[in-house]
């Protein structure tokens, strides 16, 4: 029974502090789209995508409008495309990514995601084209997002794959130059990539899932950082406790809107995934729940252990909440979409090697990240390379999404505009990595791949 005084507290959190769903996603397969005619599959693929997700957004908006939730986003992933458009005799898959942005345009979801390839172990001739496609197909469309999984704990490091994604970031960026080099805030290499996240840019539809199904990711930074300066000064073991029951709360009710939303679509549930996921908004960052444990600024040595408690703490809560947990689940450091990182960067007090440290206990890696537009290539893989590391020998997700932004330098801003925030181009080691990423081959899997 749910009675009035947390009724109460849900209003409190909607109306003061932010608490939202961030997304309802539907992934849909693609895999009954493919066909050795191009104009074909493509054209399937539009009218799969726009038959199934018809009534997402207007769904998400009567949830909105009854239950006085916010839903911010209503997303789509799809089957990666590589896996598709491999059967079509093309060498581009420009136009894949084409029918993908019309059909977003179509339904109105603001991010599609699925533009994707697999490539841990190695590759296909389908999952080169789509690489190669990358620069092009994020240039040309406003919602596509892509992802490139090179590395999981079970097949170690593909560094072939690592290379080439220094190189793809590096064109992309110059092909949306005008724009801050937008291509890569769309673009995320992961590894341990997961077939059921909803939350952009890196969502695709795994082979694993059903045919159609609803994902529901949900937020609320704010909510926990209220919470907690109720127990300022209090023992850890308080401050646990209490971002546990915090999260139970918001996870409840992404688990409403998921169940809901799921019936009124007539499409099974999937999992709620319930990450911290910040914004701009002031009052919403993951940086002001760590500094108020006791950090001067986000950055600062005892970091990547606040975060550790933090991320830990709310997949505690939030697995007690939801039959169906998954997706990344925990906190998300994305810089650009945090006020709080953004001004501790500004500040001088967040370096890209402390994220890198701060990455082995959240929920994703080095997120929306700006750096000077002369990076070479070879550095951008060996930054990537790091965190597959990272995620290969911890099992656990990890993920590049960086901006080498044209034109810019160190200190220089770039506004991406809404949810993706604002960057402070931010220093890399000088020093050249060229020799190691050339060297290419795949870095074996750790010996706790041997689980059997």
């Amino acid at each position: 029974m749910i009675n009035k005084s947390e009724i109460l507290q849900t209003i409190e959190m909607i109306d003061q502090q932010h608490l939202d769903i961030r997304t309802i996603t539907m992934g849909i397969s693609l895999r009954d789209c493919a066909d050795p005619d191009v104009e074909k599959s493509c054209r399937k693929v539009y009218e799969k995508i726009v038959s199934k997700a018809n009534m997402l957004v207007k769904t998400g908006e009567d949830i909105e409008k009854e239950f006085g939730i916010p839903i911010v986003n209503k997303r789509i992933s799809v089957t990666p495309v590589s896996l598709v458009a491999e059967s079509s005799k093309t060498i581009s898959y420009v136009p894949f990514a084409e029918a993908m942005d019309k059909a977003a345009k179509e339904v109105g979801v603001n991010f599609i995601g699925g533009f994707s390839a697999l490539v841990h172990k190695g590759f296909t001739v389908g999952d080169r084209i789509l690489i190669d496609s990358i620069p092009e197909a994020l240039a040309v469309t406003e919602r596509v997002c892509s992802s490139v999984n090179v590395a999981t704990t079970r097949a170690g490091i593909n560094m072939d794959a690592v290379k080439l994604m220094g190189d793809i970031i590096l064109k992309g960026a110059e092909k949306t130059k005008d724009a801050g080099g937008m291509a890569c805030a769309k673009l995320v290499v992961f590894a341990n990539a997961v077939e059921d996240n909803p939350f952009m840019a890196g969502a695709f539809h795994g082979v694993g899932e059903p045919e159609c199904v609803i994902n529901v990711g949900v937020s609320g930074p704010g909510v926990v950082h209220t919470a907690l300066k109720s127990c300022a000064g209090a023992p850890f073991d308080i401050v646990a406790e209490t971002i546990k029951k915090t999260a139970f709360r918001i996870t409840r009710m992404g688990q409403l809107v998921a169940r809901e939303a799921s019936r009124r679509l007539d499409v099974p549930f999937g999992v709620v995934d319930l990450s911290l996921a910040p914004t701009p908004a002031i009052g919403d960052s993951v940086a002001d729940i760590l500094e108020e444990l006791g950090l001067e600024s986000v950055g600062t040595h005892g970091t990547t252990a606040a975060l550790a408690l933090l991320n830990d703490a709310v997949k505690k809560g939030g697995v007690m909440a939801s039959g169906h947990v998954g997706g990344l689940s925990g906190a998300f450091i994305p810089v650009s979409e945090d006020a709080g990182m953004i001004k501790a960067v500004k500040r001088g007090a967040l370096s890209i090697e402390k994220l890198e440290a701060m990455t082995c206990v959240c929920s994703v890696g080095l997120d929306m990240i700006a750096v000077p537009g002369d990076t070479p290539g070879s550095t951008i893989a060996a930054i990537i390379a790091d965190e597959a590391a990272i995620g290969i020998v911890n099992n656990k997700t990890t993920a590049v999404r960086i901006i080498p932004v044209p034109g810019k330098t160190v200190g220089d801003s770039v506004d991406f505009g809404g949810l993706l925030g604002t960057a402070t181009v931010m220093p890399v080691n000088a020093f050249s990595s060229r020799a190691f990423i050339e060297r290419g081959g795949r870095i074996p899997a750790p010996l706790n791949a041997l689980r059997n």
